[in-house]
Parts: C-alpha cells; sequence; structure tokens
C-alpha cells in the first residue's frame, strides 16, 4: 500500500510568518502536533511541532495561561523563529513500511509527503500508518491470532494455510518473523474466528508447536536480555 493511499490530504498548514500563538491555536482546534510551513508557491520549507512551542512558551502558559502582559513579549515570535527547517520527507511513491521504517530510524511523529518540485501534498503520521496497517492486517474485525513455529523450508505456510482453510476458517492476514533458531520461523495467523480450540489440535496433530503470540518474543531473548520484570525461566 503506498502512502498516497493512507496520508492525510487536507493538511493544515501555516507560513514562516505565522506566531506562535496562532500556531498554538491551530494546533489546538484541530488536535493536531505538527504544522508544515509552506511559502507562497506551496513548498515545504520546515514544520512546527507542538514541541517546539513548548520549548519556545514559559511552561506556566500551558498550565496557567499567560498574562496580556507576558503576552507581548512573545507577540512577535513566529514560526520562522522557531521551525524545525531541515525537514524529513517523503515521496507518494512510498510504501506505508517504507514510511514506517523512515518514521523508527529518524524518531519523529510525522512525515509531510511533498512532490518532485517539494511541494507539499499531504502527511503521514504515526497514527494514519497504524490505521493502515490495521486495515491491512484485518485485525479490525474479531478474531484470534496464534503463534506456529515452523521449520525454515519451501512449502510450511502453504500446509499451514491449506490446513486451516478446509476447515472453513477464514484468514484475516499472515505474518511470517524471525526466530532466534535460525532454522526456524513463527507463522502468525489472525483467525477470523474465536472457537480456534479444533484448529489448535489439528495443527498440534501435523507437528506443529504453538506458541503463545503475547510472550514469543520475550522468551526467545537471552535471559540477561529480559525486562526487568520478566522472570527467568
Amino acid at each position: 500500500m503506498f502512502v498516497s493511499r493512507s496520508m492525510t490530504r487536507r493538511v493544515i498548514t501555516v507560513n514562516p510568518d505565522t506566531t506562535i500563538f496562532e500556531a498554538q491555536e491551530l494546533m489546538g482546534a484541530h488536535g493536531i502536533r505538527h504544522l508544515p510551513v509552506v511559502d507562497s508557491g506551496g513548498k515545504l520549507i520546515g514544520i512546527v511541532t507542538d514541541r517546539d512551542l513548548r520549548s519556545a512558551l514559559p511552561y506556566r502558559f500551558f498550565k496557567e495561561g499567560i498574562s496580556p502582559a507576558d503576552k507581548e513579549g512573545f507577540q512577535n515570535l513566529t514560526v520562522n523563529d522557531i521551525m524545525t527547517r531541515k525537514v524529513i520527507a517523503i515521496p507518494p511513491s512510498y510504501t506505508i513500511q517504507d514510511a514506517l521504517l523512515v518514521i523508527q530510524n529518524s524518531r519523529v511523529g510525522a512525515l509531510p509527503v511533498v512532490d518532485e518540485e517539494g511541494r507539499l501534498k499531504g502527511i503521514i503520521s504515526v497514527r494514519d500508518l497504524l490505521r493502515a496497517f490495521i486495515n491491512v492486517l484485518g485485525i479490525g474485525q474479531p478474531g484470534t491470532l496464534l503463534c506456529i513455529l515452523v521449520e525454515e523450508k519451501v512449502g510450511q505456510l502453504k500446509k499451514i494455510v491449506d490446513a486451516i482453510t478446509e476447515m472453513g476458517v477464514s484468514f484475516g492476514s499472515v505474518l511470517v518473523a524471525r526466530y532466534w533458531d535460525e532454522k526456524k520461523r513463527a507463522v502468525f495467523p489472525y483467525l477470523l474466528t474465536q472457537n480456534v480450540a479444533q484448529v489448535k489440535r489439528k495443527l498440534t496433530e501435523m507437528g506443529y508447536e504453538l506458541l503463545d503470540p503475547m510472550q514469543w518474543y520475550i522468551d526467545q531473548l537471552p535471559e540477561n536480555e529480559r525486562p526487568p520484570d520478566q522472570p527467568k525461566k
């Protein structure tokens, strides 16, 4: 799925001369945390975040409000004074997987989407990506997640899918993840049913090992790398 299908197209923007109070009011009115800054031609030249505003304004402004006298001292402070100029942006042709990796590596909360000329076309946030992956994985519908440990060899996934399909159970999605043992993989089918007892029994009879999908990753970590509250075995 491409970013262009998941991004927010009607983006609330500001220009460099927008005051920080106007920017703060826009964020509050629209429930957003990022304001792309564009020039008169619609080209992206910066971005201002709620964190930028918190850094620029006194702490008491957010807790108690600010008096008119104090406000005068910040009245001339504009977005141009506090915005991030080196913006991490992506093209509409990126996939949602690409966008997720960029957000993870750059540690930002949203990515402006620009065309080849640098004109703003949209913005995609962590919330947008979560919604997109929920749709892709089909987990918006009631169901059950299983974790099946399989050998790393061709045909294993097909055997599992065929076995479950023969039982008349529909799939929301299927994910395959690495396992600590290089010769094995963890398969995560999301089944659109909550009655999976017979499915589990059939898979066990076929020789597969079923794991708790909520614990499999922690269980594979060496004991010295587990979270402090995770008991050793």
